[in-house]
């Protein structure tokens, strides 16, 4: 009895590891290989593997394929010659190429994931390929709508020119509606690939660089402005926020006290003319120089060429000198100043008419007076004769 007993521990022991449920696989002559089984990819993508499967055997080979533990969500697929197949046959020695392609969901959880390749040869014989794909960032269902600079500064007549990104997540089609919620009198223009669009289609998973150029109301102050954006369907939306800093507005104007922009002068003989420069911004102006530019001949002179500083809503009076020629002939002559300044300037055409020096006046009557005189004379004298 105790021989017997002994026997059957012997045979436990001998066959017992075979008896559990570890996989285990016979020697094959089917061998899988790719260079990459390790690949860091996005929610959403496609991994196309391209496998060599080699049948090394001396009859031809059979072949079907599983993948297992594929995690929830993944999709895939086997190709080879651009088809979709179930079974590959090989032949001896031979050598055949085929492609894994694995969707990861836009759904996912940021983590590294793990499944097999499994070849089945019709004799019972296996191969398998472990692969690692690592999913680099968290996964979302949703559109998204980013902008990498979403701040900018400008003067009030300037146009903000901003650059966006809109990325559908969803698993579907989707055409958004562009559309902006920007202050009252503000222009707001969406682009796409330089034209001007109001709605952007993309297809899952796919992305399109958006332009967004905005000019401020005419009358706009100087602020902080934030203009939401949004893409939007029935189904899901996305918005961002933009910022545009208005730091003033630059505007001069140039005129005189009356508003009068005309006068008139004798030949050879200065005027005096009053100016005005007025800042009409609101922003301060520095360094605004005054010039005149005259007929030929004529000469102006400032007794402030050039104003420092001039205030936002502040005004300032020149005294502009012009000096017309001896020769000057009588008519209307036009004199144009300026007021100038790095951001603004203004202009201000000055007619002036030119009479004649009285000089030249009584010196032709004389003339007129000598010759009557001189006929006077002869007459007197030599009339009788």
């Amino acid at each position: 009895m105790f021989k017997k007993i002994l026997t059957v521990l012997v045979i436990l022991i001998t066959v017992g590891p075979g008896l559990g449920v570890t996989k285990s696989y016979a020697a094959s002559h089917l061998t899988l290989f790719t260079p990459y089984t390790g690949l860091a990819v996005t929610p959403g993508e496609t991994i196309n593997y391209s496998i060599d499967v080699t049948n090394s055997s001396s009859s031809i080979e059979s072949i079907t394929f599983d993948v297992n533990n594929l995690p929830d969500g993944f999709e895939q697929s086997i190709t080879s010659g651009g088809r979709d197949i179930r079974q590959l046959s090989i032949k001896p020695n031979g050598e055949e190429t085929i492609n894994l392609e694995v969707t990861v969901p836009l759904k996912v959880q940021k983590a590294d994931y793990r499944f097999e390749l499994v070849a089945n040869g019709a004799d019972g014989t296996v191969a398998s390929l472990d692969f690692l794909t690592t999913v680099t960032e968290q996964g979302t269902f949703k559109t998204e709508l980013t902008s990498d600079q979403p701040n900018m500064e400008g003067y009030a007549d300037s146009t903000f020119s901003y650059s966006a990104k809109i990325r559908n997540r969803t698993a579907e089609k989707q055409t958004y509606a562009l559309s902006t919620k920007a202050p009252e009198g503000w222009s707001v223009q969406f682009k796409v690939d330089g034209q001007n669009v109001t709605s952007v289609t993309l297809d899952p998973n796919s992305s399109k660089d958006i332009s967004i150029n905005m000019t401020p109301a005419q009358n706009v102050t100087a602020d902080t402005y934030t203009i939401p954006i949004q893409a939007s369907t029935s189904n899901t939306t996305a918005e961002a926020t933009l910022e545009a800093v208005i730091t003033g507005s630059y505007d001069i104007n140039l005129t005189t006290k009356d508003g009068r922009l005309s006068t008139d002068i004798t030949a050879g003989n200065d005027k005096t003319i009053d100016l005005v420069v007025e800042n009409t911004g609101t922003t301060t102006l520095t360094d605004i120089d005054i010039t005149a530019s005259t007929p030929p001949n004529w000469e102006s002179e400032f007794d402030i060429s050039t104003i420092p500083q001039l205030a936002a809503g502040e005004s300032k009076t020149i005294k502009a000198t012009l000096t017309a020629p001896d020769d000057a002939i009588a008519g209307d002559y036009v004199t144009t100043f300026t007021a100038e300044t790095a951001q603004a300037s203004s202009d201000a055409s000055f007619r002036v008419s030119v009479a004649t020096s009285t000089v030249w006046g009584f010196i032709g009557v004389l003339i007129i007076l000598a010759v009557v005189f001189g006929l006077y004379y002869l007459i007197r004298k030599y009339g009788r004769r």
